[in-house]
């Protein structure tokens, strides 16, 4: 009688094609995650954003004109300075090297905060530009009443 030892090729390969299956499965939701989560991280931050320069309208009665820097004395002028700290940190876009956060008010009446979401929402809308290697425009804008 033939006593059988080892595996033959046939099983080993059906063996390494499942793993390869798992691993790509895996490396694919793996990174569909992490653009998920970037995405609420610029998401939420809009948000802080977007509350922060509420609060400063509602004691100056207009919108700051612009947020380069945003400090504890956020929003702060020589001509106009509440001292009130609105935004303690400036958030910053989770992929700095290639995305921004966008901001825009000409006169102080309206303004245009923006970023650049990985995950293309479903409306088509753009505003100023996010990139921060490029000149493309954000695809997930807000203004004072909101998402646009």
């Amino acid at each position: 009688m033939h006593i059988r030892r080892g595996f033959t090729f046939i099983e080993i390969l059906v063996v390494v094609t499942i793993i390869g299956i798992i691993t790509a499965v895996g490396t694919l939701s793996y990174s569909s995650i992490m653009k998920q989560s970037r995405d609420a991280k610029r998401k939420g931050d809009l948000e802080q954003i977007r509350a922060a320069v509420e609060m400063y309208k509602s004691s100056t009665n207009k919108y700051p004109i612009k947020l380069d820097g945003i400090v504890p004395t956020a929003f702060c002028s020589t001509t106009d300075c509440s001292g009130e700290v609105y935004l303690s940190t400036s958030p910053k876009d989770p992929v700095p090297a290639t995305y921004r956060y966008y901001y825009y008010s000409l006169d102080g009446l309206s303004y245009t905060i923006g970023a650049s979401l990985e995950i293309q929402p479903e409306t088509g809308l753009k505003c100023g530009n996010c990139y921060a290697t490029g000149s493309l425009l954000c695809n997930y804008c807000m203004g004072p009443y909101g998402q646009l």
